[in-house]
């Protein structure tokens, strides 16, 4: 089964335009293997997307069922008309990947539609490993196929996804959703959602920056045993420590950031130090 050129390309557009850090780190994955990850992360893209796009969790459920259906074999013909379910089938199959990986993360997605905070940092850890670390995961078995160990996946998921979600919160917070794990913020005395700038508020997100700092560790030592060509689906891994600097040296975490210019990215990510 081929996809058409025009599904990969649209898939590559859509990530440049909606996830330009992964598109950048793609850039060093070897030329016949970027359309592959390309249509892995848009799947991403489109999934992730879809809690912002929703007004009611129902049909943010029944937009996440049009994937589930698709992975489990339903009709497809509709389906294809879709170029990054198009692209995404055949890249399943051209790189003989399980379906079960990503029916766990669009499970996991649900969890997004209804705003509730995560009981635990444990949970919010598992929610990583089912969404980004999944990713990361399939990532490198489209680069080293039956070679890759996957041994950073876990810790490289949870410092990504913690990361990106720390970047979301003034966005999250003003859409009445929360960040911070239920027992966090009952150590420190905030509500369910905070919408102020409060000591406690800071001292809670510089405990998950932290948090996320040691999956950053754990992800440099686990790189030490990826071989090389599945290293690529980590090279990502050079920005969150922009992001959290970044985030140090906030004032007020509920105002949106500054974009990081895209030549300290590039440049991060062509050095390629996590």
């Amino acid at each position: 089964m081929t996809s058409p050129p025009d599904s990969y390309a649209l898939c590559e557009a859509a990530l440049r335009e909606g996830d330009r850090d992964r598109w950048l780190a793609s850039m060093f994955a070897p030329a016949d293997r970027r359309p592959h990850l390309h249509a892995l992360y848009a799947f991403n893209l489109e999934v992730a997307r879809v809690a912002s796009q929703v007004t009611q969790p129902l049909l943010g459920e029944m937009r996440l069922q049009f994937w589930t259906d698709l992975l489990n074999g339903e009709p497809q013909g509709e389906a294809r008309s879709n170029p990054v379910a198009d692209a995404l089938l055949t890249t399943l199959d051209a790189c003989g990947l399980q379906r079960e990986p990503l029916l766990e993360l669009l499970e996991a997605r649900l969890f997004d539609l209804y705003g509730e905070p995560h009981p635990d940092v444990e949970a919010f850890d598992h929610y990583c490993d089912l969404t980004a670390g999944i990713l990361f995961r399939l990532a490198g078995q489209i680069l080293a196929g039956a070679e890759a160990s996957g041994v950073a996946a876990e810790p490289a998921g949870r410092a990504y996804a913690l990361t990106g979600l720390l970047r979301a919160l003034p966005w999250l917070a003003a859409e009445n959703k929360s960040l911070i794990p239920a027992d966090l913020s009952a150590t420190y005395g905030l509500g369910l959602v905070t919408r102020e700038n409060t000591p406690g508020l800071r001292a809670a997100l510089a405990d998950l920056r932290a948090h996320a700092r040691a999956d950053l560790d754990r992800t440099v030592a686990a790189l030490e045993q990826t071989p090389q060509p599945e290293a690529p689906a980590y090279r990502v891994m050079a920005l969150p420590k922009l992001y959290l600097a970044q985030m140090d040296e906030a004032a007020d975490p509920l105002s949106p950031l500054p974009e990081i210019a895209q030549w300290r990215r590039q440049w991060a990510l062509l050095r390629g130090k996590v």
